[in-house]
């Protein structure tokens, strides 16, 4: 009885430990992240997957309007999914979604 305790006791110690170094490691993570996002000057030196097309030329756009027109284009994809998902055939793959992000 006593080895089932002691091996409870340090489960729960050990369960603890990791949820604060978790929250601590998380907590650290966000502004490093808002910074980067939020500075496009930092972001346009770095040559990333996503950075690798030209910069388009005109009136910056905000980030609002960048976070809509995303959460918009992952609705079509995910409505395009389940109606795959529903009555699947090569024509459904292949039809483009009506996303103006999709290229």
């Amino acid at each position: 009885m006593q080895i089932f305790l002691m091996v409870l006791a340090l489960s729960l110690v050990g369960v603890l430990v990791s949820g604060v170094l978790f929250a601590a490691a998380s907590r650290e993570a966000q502004p490093a992240e808002r910074a980067a996002l939020v500075s496009p000057a930092i972001a346009a030196g770095e040559e990333r997957f996503f950075m690798m097309r030209p910069p388009v030329s005109g009136a910056p756009v905000s980030a609002d309007v960048l976070a809509l027109q995303i959460e918009r284009h992952v609705r079509l994809e995910q409505a395009a999914a389940e109606r795959f998902h529903q009555f699947p055939s090569v024509e459904a793959l292949r039809t483009p979604t009506l996303s103006p992000l999709a290229g």
